[in-house]
């Protein structure tokens, strides 16, 4: 599966109607998205059973906002509208390939619970999506 572009528009549909979303956080100008953008395209074919979003933050300034995106690229993953993953940086292949595989192993019923209970530290758990 390729990659979708993900918008204000289009954002809230594609998270709330899919499972498992990767979101590629990007700018054409920034060296580093460049150098990421050909792994994450790999790994999206890799795993067609996975939406890989990408969010250009020049263009979508309210979504980068929204997510206090301060450094690209940034990797998100959100699984059950739950944000899982979100971290600054290139990864390389196989490191990507380790965070994917972590997130699907999840225990989503587990994740609930953390975020749920208010002995969950809140920088240790994720956060659900509005």
């Amino acid at each position: 599966m390729s990659t979708v572009e993900l918008t204000t528009d289009n954002f809230e549909e594609v998270v709330a109607g899919n499972d498992f979303v990767l979101i590629d956080f990007w700018a054409s100008w920034c060296g580093p998205c460049r150098m990421f953008a050909p792994i994450y395209d790999r790994a999206a074919e890799r795993h067609p059973d996975l939406v890989f979003g990408k969010v250009d933050t020049e263009a979508q300034r309210e979504l980068a906002a929204t997510f206090e995106i301060t450094s690209i690229p940034t990797l998100m993953i959100v699984r059950d509208r739950v944000v899982v993953f979100a971290q600054p940086g290139a990864l390389p292949e196989r490191a990507l390939e380790d965070v994917i595989a972590k997130a699907r192993a999840l225990d989503m019923d587990e994740v609930r619970r953390s975020i749920e209970s208010p002995q969950a530290a809140p920088e240790q758990s994720p956060e659900p999506l509005a």
